[in-house]
């Protein structure tokens, strides 16, 4: 398996599951036959640009923020970031609010920018905040229950 291979399947890995530490991604490589060490997945974690963000409940694991630009996400990704990392969900006019845990805000928006909804212009991430931006002809009112939707809540 070269390095291209293996980085696709860490990034799968990443995506499918909470990932908490560099010895646990080599263990399910491992079972998934593919060897690597430590110090090989440290490194295809840097080439990925891997993050460690918070989890409700205070753990972390490791993320990509977010997916090639011109690669639209599938929803399913989008309900799990949103199902994992959005704490709160409010409007004002044509704007939603989202609050996750500290250092996982670039997480969730990167999921939202990349999933090409129809009712989203854009959003902008801090620290633990999104502000989430509804089209024209779109209420913060209906994005909000969308996104509620969308987290599970």
């Amino acid at each position: 398996m070269n390095k291209t291979q293996r980085q696709h399947r860490v990034a799968k890995l990443l995506a499918d599951q909470p990932v908490n530490s560099q010895t646990q991604l080599v263990d399910l490589l491992a079972e998934a036959g593919i060897e690597a060490t430590q110090a090989t997945v440290s490194r295809d974690l840097g080439d990925l640009g891997a993050v460690k963000v918070r989890l409700p409940g205070g753990g972390s694991a490791y993320a990509i923020p977010e997916h090639p630009a011109e690669q639209v996400a599938p929803e399913s990704h989008l309900r799990r970031v949103m199902g994992e990392w959005v704490a709160e969900v409010v409007h004002s006019g044509n704007l939603v609010v989202l609050r996750t845990p500290p250092g996982s805000a670039h997480v969730v928006a990167s999921a939202i920018d990349r999933s090409g909804h129809e009712e989203i212009l854009g959003t902008v991430a801090g620290d633990d905040t999104i502000f989430v931006l509804a089209v024209e002809g779109t209420t913060g009112l209906r994005l909000a229950a969308t996104l509620r939707s969308l987290a599970g809540q």
